[in-house]
């Protein structure tokens, strides 16, 4: 069975059916966390969050002591320190890296971009040791500052990175490339006035991503910044849960808090999303 839409194209009552479905499977644990940040520790022990509007025991203090505790905004300061240049960096070294195995040709041009994308079925777990030597005190002695974090997250995001633009950028009309290196155009100059503004999309695509995925991050902020000064607004989420469970009201408010700008970005580059993450799937 199946139903025509707007466009003309046929889809099937299934799909009509599923689609609204997951959406609402999906969602229901953030309703559940959201009311659960809005209720007593007392009521939210003793009663489920979908008894809260015949049970009560809503609050707002919750959200006033997140609010008012200075370790949470000086850490949504660090997160977004920490979030930039770790979505700048990778996108800036992918792009470049991106256009060389699209529009240059050089040795091992197809073997060397193969080994980039295999790189993404590493566990970044494995390399958690080496850089812990790398980054301590017996290497480099960066370990609790930014940069150790901006390079971590440099690395591991650009596989993805060059996967993501390169298949982008390989949808581009050769002809304007070409067009270019007649009139005399250095790889520089195409790069950045020509292959750069038709890529945006694709870039703010991963950017999109890179920017979730740092700002979420709780194993590598832990590890190579610490709970100090520089501790990132997930790790100070993760400090207010006591080993007794004690805290949980507090860490469902500030997981909302903590949301409010990865939603900002999100619903800001969304448009751009789909279309840079599927322009590279079909070529023709």
């Amino acid at each position: 069975m199946s139903m025509t839409m707007k466009d003309g194209r046929r889809r099937s009552v299934f799909a009509t059916i599923a689609m609204p479905l997951l959406a609402i499977l999906w969602t229901i644990p953030t309703i559940g966390l959201l009311v659960t940040s809005f209720r007593s520790r007392e009521a939210a022990a003793s009663t489920g969050w979908w008894t809260s509007l015949w049970e009560g025991g809503w609050t707002l203090d919750n959200y006033a002591q997140v609010l008012g505790d200075p370790s949470i905004s000086g850490s949504l300061i660090n997160s977004i320190v920490v979030a930039v240049p770790a979505t700048v960096l990778p996108i800036m070294f992918a792009a470049f890296a991106a256009y060389a195995f699209t529009f240059i040709k050089f040795p091992a041009k197809d073997v060397l971009f193969i080994v980039i994308v295999a790189l993404m079925v590493v566990p970044i777990q494995v390399a958690f040791q080496p850089m812990l030597d790398l980054l301590g005190p017996r290497g480099l002695g960066i370990n609790g500052q930014f940069v150790a974090v901006w390079m971590l997250h440099t690395g591991f995001g650009m596989p993805l990175a060059v996967y993501i633009l390169r298949n982008y950028m390989a949808t581009l009309p050769g002809s304007v490339v070409e067009s270019a290196k007649i009139d005399g155009a250095s790889h520089f100059q195409t790069f950045w006035r020509l292959v750069a503004p038709m890529s945006s999309p694709a870039i703010a695509a991963f950017a999109t991503l890179q920017f979730l995925w740092v700002w979420n991050d709780l194993l590598i902020a832990k590890l190579f910044l610490g709970g100090g000064q520089n501790k990132t607004v997930i790790v100070s989420l993760q400090q207010m849960l006591g080993t007794q469970g004690q805290g949980t009201e507090l860490l469902t408010a500030g997981a909302f808090v903590s949301m409010v700008i990865p939603m900002l970005v999100f619903f800001g580059l969304q448009r751009f999303l789909v279309r840079g993450m599927t322009a590279g799937s079909v070529k023709g």
